[in-house]
């Protein structure tokens, strides 16, 4: 998880002035030919998130993205095509996607020229002909992308030689329209066209190179698995591919910058050991590939976070790798067990954000312990880092809320990390450590490749552990004074101060989880 401060338009601003506008099929209801009604209608502009209500857009389903990038290396633009695959919920005389920054030139509808207009992060399509209920269409946007574009927020990371993306938690629509919420997930295949001496590596497993013209080359990736938008990961850059195998044959690639490879091979061998770990206590990794992308950038302004957990792909600051193993290992496992909790099972909306974020920190805190490193308080043992946590409970409550009820300013507190990791702990405690892990392996398999709510997990809690788990976990997540913790009756929760500080934001931080918490 990234943490960047950006200024987030009010949701009001979506029916503002439009910031762009063409001629195009008027935004009305239309007769069906199907129903012979005047019955389709502009699909809903949100998806109803607590956290980012503007976020998202109803009347459709996204089943596929295709997009098609080329980059130039003498303006630094990429020249883009999206074509989204819908499948419609509704009859739709309009709909709109998330998009931002984008300079748009044409727009297409089943293969038909559509009007659109932009306004705000919204762009709204008028199709040549409503669109019925349950019809598979296509929609194809052909843009013009700045990675250097200023904006109120980006999920663009310009480097001297090209870029990647860092779109967590609302920012892809200003990498390509999308419905970008976690809760439509979809499958990704990207074509990079870019110039001699650069690469393009996307999310997934390259699938074809084609030599073209004027010394370019065409890098068509493929996702095996289905990607939520905040995901997604496209870099172009001086990179060469790292191949080394994983347990069980798994093939591993770093994306590494040239000039740099040798420097941070001793943070990419660690990989394998890491991926051997986790097997052992979550399964089965769940993609076709892992590895890391040491982004060639330190520049704090472009990339000022340490870590990104993007699909198949974890996005870092090159110069953070080249520490010691136990300076970066308990990281590296935070970043990789996001493969399961956040990328295989995604957040059915961002107030599920401490399932992602609590069980990253919980078995990244597991891994350093168990080796005898010591953590950022000096602490060597979960006990005793969750002791101290327990003791902050009711104070972060009051500064940061509930674990399971943030909103957009105190997203990325304390309270979803190491509150989180709280929470895992007090129902290890609970239920005993065999179930607990019986929890975690039937929730990871209930919902892989899919949305999961925090009330999914506590159904998966209840019913494999055997106990109605309902209001116990319900307290830990959403009550405003912090229960007692199993099987430690003597343990305290220090009095609120309302002089105290609120716990860190980890986008004010401009660190990720290792250096401020693990």
């Amino acid at each position: 998880m990234r943490y960047r401060t950006r200024v987030t338009a009010p949701a009001a601003a979506l029916i503002g002035t439009a910031a762009a506008l063409t001629t195009g099929v008027p935004a009305q209801a239309a007769t069906s030919k199907e129903s012979g009604r005047t019955d389709a209608s502009p699909g809903p502009e949100t998806l109803g998130d607590p956290v980012f209500p503007a976020l998202g857009n109803d009347g459709y389903r996204v089943s596929a993205y295709h997009l098609d990038f080329a980059y130039d290396a003498t303006t630094r633009l990429v020249e883009a095509t999206a074509t989204l695959t819908i499948r419609t919920t509704q009859p739709l005389s309009r709909l709109s996607l998330d998009a931002l920054g984008l300079d748009i030139r044409s727009v297409r509808v089943g293969g038909r020229t559509a009007g659109f207009e932009q306004v705000a992060e919204k762009l709204r399509i008028t199709p040549a002909r409503p669109l019925p209920a349950k019809a598979r269409v296509t929609v194809c946007v052909a843009y013009t992308a700045d990675p250097r574009r200023a904006l109120p927020h980006t999920g663009w990371v310009a480097t001297p030689d090209g870029f990647a993306v860092c779109c967590q938690p609302d920012s892809a629509h200003t990498v390509f329209p999308c419905n970008d919420h976690p809760s439509d997930k979809a499958d990704f295949t990207f074509r990079l066209t870019v110039p001699g001496g650069l690469r393009g590596v996307a999310s997934g497993r390259l699938v074809r190179t084609e030599q073209l013209t004027g010394d370019r080359t065409a890098y068509t990736y493929r996702s095996r698995s289905p990607i939520a938008t905040e995901v997604v990961q496209i870099t172009v850059g001086d990179y060469v591919i790292k191949d080394r195998q994983g347990p069980h044959g798994l093939p591993l690639r770093d994306v590494v910058p040239t000039a740099r490879a040798a420097a941070l091979e001793p943070a990419l061998a660690l990989t394998p050991a890491l991926v051997e770990w986790v097997e052992q206590r979550l399964g089965a990794y769940p993609f076709e590939t892992y590895g890391l992308l040491p982004c060639n950038s330190d520049d704090p302004q472009a990339f000022d976070f340490t870590g990104l957990e993007t699909q198949t792909l974890t996005l870092y600051k090159p110069n953070y790798l080249l520490q010691e193993e136990s300076k970066i290992g308990s990281h590296m496992m935070h970043e990789l067990v996001h493969s399961y909790f956040g990328n295989s099972v995604s957040p059915a909306t961002w107030a599920d954000l401490w399932l992602n974020e609590g069980h990253a920190d919980f078995y990244g805190l597991l891994y350093r312990y168990e080796r005898g490193w010591a953590d950022s308080l000096g602490l060597t043992t979960m006990e005793a880092r969750m002791k101290d946590t327990y003791a902050r409970g009711d104070q972060w409550r009051q500064t940061s809320g509930p674990v399971a009820a943030p909103n957009a300013v105190n997203l990325f507190d304390s309270q979803r990390y190491l509150g989180g990791v709280l929470v895992l702990y007090a129902l290890r405690q609970q239920i005993g450590e065999a179930a607990f892990s019986a929890v975690e392996r039937a929730f990871l398999e209930r919902h892989r490749d899919a949305t999961a709510s925090t009330e999914d997990y506590i159904a998966v809690a209840s019913e494999v552990s055997g106990q109605d788990l309902t209001g116990f976990l319900r307290d830990w997540l959403y009550g405003t004074k912090t229960p007692r913790m199993p099987g430690h009756p003597d343990w305290t929760v220090t009095p609120v101060k309302p002089s105290l500080a609120a716990p860190r934001n980890r986008r004010d931080s401009g660190h990720h989880d290792n250096s401020a918490t693990l």
